[in-house]
């Protein structure tokens, strides 16, 4: 059965970061993507420009209407910007409970812009965490949500997974895919954490520019993969693996003069060439 898969995220027009991007990614592993806007900005490849916001009500309504009518099998977070649309999302899902929950802490743009509002991150933190399968905070979100100076070495980061940890709920399987790649040199180390098993997810560093949306991508893939995989671990490694790809194949692409896009289409475009 092909998933369905949900992303409630901003629009990127740029088409390297939220729905624009997080489609790609569960179109290009195989799922049915979808998208409910919870904000517009003005971005590109090196600077955000402008946020307008979507009114929470509308974005309960988005929600609640496609709820209604289509079989959702797994939803993804991302930037949802203000404190009332984080509520509003964490209320309309604690109703319809979805199988699968894939949140992403968006908090700062590539291009250093802020994304969300301060007093979301309590709404983010109390309401929205709770519910969710999986969060996939990078290391300076992860500070900001436990309110603290972001870890910086392997041994810091495995005491912050399982701060984070406690956050989640108890029931069921939940997972931290806290993600090292702020960490210095050429290792790209993240961690998955359920409370009791932690398991290190190697990785090296791509000589690129281009990683703009990588973590709008990576969360993406967890929630295209999900509904079909064993368990969140190998779900974890076949996302990063199907990422590092999209990295290392960016150079393919020519979109803009800052941070690059990721390639999602990497792995069918050349086949639709020969």
């Amino acid at each position: 059965m092909i998933p369905n898969t949900l992303s409630i995220a901003g629009v990127d027009p740029s088409g390297g970061a939220g729905v624009l991007a997080d489609v790609k990614t569960m179109s290009a592993l195989g799922a049915y993507g979808m998208a409910v806007i919870a904000a517009l900005t003005a971005q590109n490849t090196q600077a955000v420009t402008g946020i307008f916001p979507v009114p929470p009500e509308f974005v309960a309504t988005q929600i609640d209407t496609l709820f209604a009518d289509v079989r959702v099998d797994a939803v993804k977070i991302g930037m949802l910007g203000q404190a009332g649309v984080t509520r509003v999302v964490a209320d309309r899902l604690a109703h319809w409970k979805p199988a699968h929950l894939v949140l992403d802490p968006v908090m700062v743009a590539k291009s250093g812009d802020h994304l969300l509002e301060r007093q979301a991150v309590d709404a983010l933190r109390e309401g929205l965490i709770p519910l969710a399968t999986v969060i996939t905070p990078n290391l300076p979100e992860a500070g900001v949500l436990l309110g603290q100076s972001p870890a910086d070495n392997l041994k810091d980061m495995r005491r912050v997974a399982e701060r984070l940890r406690r956050l989640l709920a108890d029931d069921g399987e939940r997972w931290v895919f806290l993600k090292g790649g702020h960490l210095p040199g050429d290792d790209t180390i993240d961690l998955l954490h359920d409370g009791d098993r932690l398991i290190e997810l190697p990785g090296r560093r791509i000589d690129t520019p281009n990683t703009h949306g990588t973590g709008c991508t990576l969360s993406a893939a967890m929630a295209a993969l999900l509904p079909r995989a064993p368990g969140v671990p190998e779900a974890a490694r076949h996302a990063k693996a199907w990422l590092e790809r999209a990295i290392a194949a960016s150079g393919q692409l020519q979109v803009g003069s800052g941070h690059g896009p990721v390639h999602h289409f990497h792995a069918l475009w050349p086949k639709l060439q020969d």
